[in-house]
């Protein structure tokens, strides 16, 4: 496994390889369901990984971890176990939800996030829409979209109406919530309100789904409320927005894409986009792409979507384990 290959997620293993099964089951306790995943599938998918790699790695993290202020990271997580210890948990989940706005969410969400999408979507497909968009927008994106995907398809307008209207969870929809969970799992806690922004998240899911449901999903909502559909579109992360990829961020993306997908993706598209793509490419492999485009013929338009997306999911997904920025406008990233 050449080392310019490795993804953010198959040094995270080759980490946790490095420092010991007793470490890495401490260190994978605290890292997110999405995370625990990934890091698991790269954990089962290395092979011939050299001393060399091991120590090159487990070096990158010395080096890193030597930059980064103690003080910086880390507080909101002492801060809940001081309180915890000191007040109970019932207690100090009144408190740090003054002290801590926006970081505590109920169990009954946090089980939800190690279940399969199917039986999440058995779980809520029956409780009301505003329930359903509460759930949807506590998932993570990917694990949303299948969700979403899961449930019945009348469901789907009405919730991603719903989620993108979001902007703060009521206390008693929480408790409702809790109460579905609470049925279905025997756990129930009540939360604190919680600031969301619904938009961010309906653009979010809707980039996970299939092209032709987010072209359903998209006019449901614009029908519904025009305004609130075109804004969640504007938000939403298409293949132009490749653009404002720096030219780092760029040649990671480009040595994670199948050329087969690449040619496909690249047509019919902008010049700009394109080019954006051979300029971040040795001369010799952006004419051989150049050739392979041409040399393509007519693509269905359904099969390029289909490829945009492929491409524009592995872009997430390295920015997710921060190999790239993705710019969304402003001074956001994702």
């Amino acid at each position: 496994m050449a080392e310019a290959t490795l993804t953010g997620a198959q040094r995270a293993a080759i980490f946790l390889l490095g420092v010991g099964e007793e470490a890495a089951a401490a260190i994978m306790r605290h890292m997110e369901p999405r995370e625990v995943q990934r890091v698991g599938e790269a954990m089962a998918s290395l092979a011939g990984v050299s001393n060399a790699q091991v120590e090159e790695v487990l070096r990158e993290f010395h080096q890193e971890a030597g930059n980064v202020n103690p003080l910086a990271i880390g507080a909101s997580d002492f801060t809940q176990r001081v309180m915890v210890q000191a007040l109970g948990e019932s207690k100090a989940r009144t408190m740090l939800s003054k002290v801590l706005p926006g970081k505590q969410q109920t169990r009954g969400i946090e089980a939800l996030k190690w279940m399969d999408a199917r039986a999440v979507a058995e779980i809520i497909e029956d409780e009301h829409p505003q329930i359903i968009a509460i759930v949807l927008a506590s998932l993570d994106d990917d694990h949303a979209a299948q969700v979403l995907a899961a449930l019945p398809e009348a469901l789907r307008p009405e919730a991603m109406l719903r989620v993108a209207r979001l902007e703060i969870i009521d206390p008693a929809a929480m408790e409702e919530l809790d109460q579905v969970l609470e049925r279905q799992l025997g756990k129930v806690r009540k939360s604190p309100p919680r600031s969301v922004n619904g938009m961010t998240s309906a653009a979010a899911i809707l980039n996970n789904v299939d092209t032709d449901m987010e072209s359903v999903l998209l006019t449901a909502l614009r029908e519904a409320d025009n305004d609130l559909g075109e804004k969640v579109s504007e938000l939403m992360f298409v293949f132009e927005d490749l653009l404002d990829l720096d030219d780092r961020g760029m040649q990671r993306l480009i040595r994670e894409i199948a050329v087969d997908n690449l040619v496909i993706a690249l047509k019919g598209v902008d010049d700009a986009v394109r080019e954006k793509f051979f300029s971040n490419m040795s001369s010799r492999a952006a004419d051989m792409l150049k050739e392979d485009i041409e040399a393509k013929g007519p693509v269905k338009l359904s099969e390029v979507e289909l490829a945009q997306k492929e491409v524009l999911s592995v872009a997430t997904r390295l920015a997710d384990e921060g190999e790239l920025a993705l710019g969304k406008g402003g001074d956001d990233f994702v």
